[in-house]
């Protein structure tokens, strides 16, 4: 799965839909993506929340990116659904911990 632009939200929503989550790793996200002016995130986490299907970014190093995305990080780490995470193993925990919350 990835997340290239606006019409592959959809898809994602469709693909999880009877999953406990996803996990999508930065190399499943288009660099408009974190650029949040072109609204892309900002697009997609409204959605994913009104569906309530939870998402793991596992994103290694979420200061990579400009200070406004390592502030949005920061600002979802108490986010019941959007969770950035450093790895694999740490989405997985989170999205098992949370199974069945929906």
């Amino acid at each position: 799965m990835s997340l290239r632009g606006p019409d592959d939200i959809h898809t994602l929503i469709g693909a999880a839909f009877d999953l406990d989550g996803l996990s999508l790793s930065e190399a499943d996200l288009s660099p408009q993506f974190f650029d949040l002016r072109s609204g892309l995130a900002g697009e997609a986490f409204q959605k994913l929340t009104n569906y309530r299907i939870r998402v793991a970014l596992v994103l290694p190093d979420f200061a990579a990116h400009d200070e406004r995305f390592a502030e949005l990080t920061h600002e979802h780490a108490p986010h019941p659904l959007i969770r950035f995470v450093h790895g694999e193993a740490e989405a997985r925990v989170w999205l098992e911990g949370n199974a069945g919350t929906r």
